[in-house]
Order: C-alpha cells, then structure tokens, then sequence
C-alpha cells in the first residue's frame, strides 16, 4: 500500500509538471503571437493614420458622415414630371456644389439646404453641357465637404458596395437627414440613354445600381462606398435608348471631378450660353466642318447637304452635295436640328464619323476630329 501511494503520488505530480509546461508553452506561443502582430501589421496596413482609413467604419456611422456633406436644392418648377428640388453633394469648404444639370437650376432664386437645416441662396457657376453637370457656390465657410481630385479618382469595380444619399422626393426640407439607400455597383457600362425623345450628351461609362435611384429629387446625390469614399453622382431621371427601361445610374466621380475643374477655371462654357443651348437643341455650326445644310424651313427638316466648302474636313471626306445624314457616330438622326446637336454633343477633338444614303448606298465619311464649339448661326 506505501509503495501504490508513492507510485501514485510521483504520477501525480508528473501530471502537474506536464501540466506546468504546457502552460509555459502556450505562453510563450501567445507572446509570440503578439510580437508578431506587432512587427508585421505595421508593414501590412501601413502607419497608424493608414490604418484606420482601411478600418470601415459602420453603416451608420458612413451614412451620418456623408449626409452632413449633401445639400437640398430648391428651384424653378413645382408640377408633376418637372419637380422643383434635388440634391448636390458640397466638394469644398467655401461653399462649391456639384449636381446635375436640369430645369431645376433654371431659375434666378436658388437654395441650398444643409444637413443641419442652415438655408443659403446658391449662384450658378457653370455648367459642362457634355456631362450634364453643375456647379453652384454658396457663401459659407469651413463646410464639411468631399474632396475631388481631378485625374486621380479610381473608378470601383461591378461588385461594390455602396450608399446613395439624395433628397428622393423632397422628403428632407429642413434640418432632417437626406435619405439613404444601399446596393452594389451591378455593372459598368457606357450610357445609352434619353429623357423622352431628347437623347442624352454624354456617352461615357457610368456605374449601374441595383437600388432604385431614378426618383425625384435624387439627381444630383451622393455615392459613397463603405469607407465613405464619394465614388459618383446620381444621375437623372432617365430610359434606356435600347429597351426603354428606367436606369439607375451614377457618373463615376473623375467624370465628375474633370467637369467640376473645367467649370471653375473657365474652360467650360458659361451657363447662360449653355443652358440656352440645351433648351434650344442647339448644338453646332457645321460651318465648322465645312457642311452647308439645307435650309431649316419645316419643322424636323431632313439633314440633306446643300454643299460642301472646298478644302474643308467634309470635302476631305468625301462628304457629297445632296447626301443625307442618317447617323454620327452610329447616332441615329432624324432632323437638321437632331445631327447639329449630335455633332455638339460629341467632346472637342472626338472623330466625327458620319454615315450618309448616297444613290441608295449607306456611305461612312470621316470628318477627322471635333473642332471647338461653335454655336449656330440663325
């Protein structure tokens, strides 16, 4: 019996050594485990500040962030289809908004709500005709704003997802938060697009949302993806040109940052000259590329050419007396007006590639590249 409960007393004491040790090695295993994550996470997420840009922050915390840098936009209209509100997202501390282009800016009293309900009366800066986007200035200081970085923006892939902030239905007047919305990015494709029968101007990729943003009131709001990065512009009210169906959409934020610094330095065309253009359908003299039309005495006058100028980009092209302009750029139109305006929606220097009915052939004549714009002669 002595030597069972020695040989039981050295078993048990074995087993607290074990014990012990096992204890030491998941110790030390866990210290360096620390020291690990010490030295490498550093090299992985960068210094601190990096870090915590890489940390996404909640939905809740992402949306109040962003609503504070949304505006509500009151202006011209007030019936049904022409709406007199949207949204602009504020991308300086001065007071500079982007939104789009629309009837809403028509007017000459202009407000801009901000999230905390302050009201300013906005000044429209300018527009570029092309993008459809605006630029209005309200005088304010130190206003929490995005920050566009013309060139440098990176487009988000299909996948993405992300929050769209707009005033949908004029729900927000005051000092309440503009409303939110979330979904992906379900693709990038270029646009194709028309309100009613007026085809849109810009042709470049956009981002398509599975969330429904093609309300009243939304154009002109913010998307922002789960860090709180502005990526894009909400889009107008707008069908597909090819199934008629209503796209939400936004303009990717280099677009939106490109037309925002060409607006504030000058280079785009100054609103009143703009906007009277794109209520008009005017879009080009095709003087410029050396095409007489015939004259505009009907309504939805043919595009027939009456002559071409020697030595012009036409006559180089081979263009023809009496050849009908039946498309630009695989755009099909219909009228004098409707090819002047396709010809004024392509950018500076983009080819002009026409494609014309000759003695009952379809011909394609290349202009060259898009001279400045020039407006039409009456």
């Amino acid at each position: 019996m002595t030597r069972r409960s020695g040989q039981d007393g050295s078993l048990a004491g074995g087993s607290l050594a074990c014990r012990s040790a096992a204890a030491g090695l998941a110790a030390a295993g866990l210290a360096a485990v620390r020291l690990w994550a010490l030295l490498w996470l550093p090299c992985v997420l960068g210094p601190p500040a990096a870090a915590a840009e890489r940390i996404a922050a909640s939905p809740q915390e992402t949306i109040r962030s962003a609503a504070r840098k949304i505006v509500k936009i009151h202006g011209a209209g007030g019936l049904r289809g022409l709406e007199s509100y949207q949204t602009g997202v504020l991308v300086s501390p001065e007071g500079h908004v982007v939104t789009m282009m629309s009837t809403v800016l028509d007017s000459d009293e202009l407000d801009c709500v901000l999230d905390d309900g302050r009201r300013y009366r906005a000044t429209l800066l300018g527009v570029d005709p092309r993008r459809e986007v605006a630029v209005l200035a309200i005088e304010a200081e130190e206003l929490p704003a995005f920050v566009l970085r013309s060139g440098g923006a990176e487009r988000v892939p299909a996948g993405t997802r992300i929050f769209a902030l707009s005033n949908l239905f004029g729900v927000a007047v005051g000092d309440e938060r503009v409303s939110a919305q979330h979904g992906v990015v379900s693709a990038v494709v270029p646009l194709e697009a028309r309100r009613g029968a007026y085809e849109v101007p810009y042709r470049g990729d956009v981002y398509i949302l599975d969330c429904t943003t093609n309300n009243p009131g939304s154009a002109g709001g913010a998307l922002v993806d789960w860090r709180g990065r502005l990526v894009g512009m909400l889009g107008k009210e707008l069908r597909s040109s090819g199934s008629g169906t209503w796209l939400n959409y936004a303009l990717p934020i280099d677009e939106v940052a490109t037309a925002y610094a060409e607006i504030v330095s000058g280079a785009a065309p100054a609103p009143g000259v703009a906007s009277a253009a794109v209520r008009a359908g005017v879009g080009f003299d095709t003087m410029a590329l050396g095409v007489v039309l015939v004259p505009d005495l009907i309504d939805r006058t043919p595009p027939f050419v009456e002559s071409v100028v020697a030595g012009s980009p036409a006559a180089r092209a081979g263009l023809r007396a009496d050849d009908l302009v039946i498309a630009v750029g695989g755009r099909t139109v219909a009228s004098r007006a409707a090819f002047q305006q396709a010809v004024g929606d392509l950018a500076e220097g983009d080819p002009v590639r026409l494609s014309v009915v000759r003695a009952g052939a379809i011909v394609e004549c290349d202009l060259g590249p898009r001279p400045r714009r020039a407006e039409k002669k009456r």
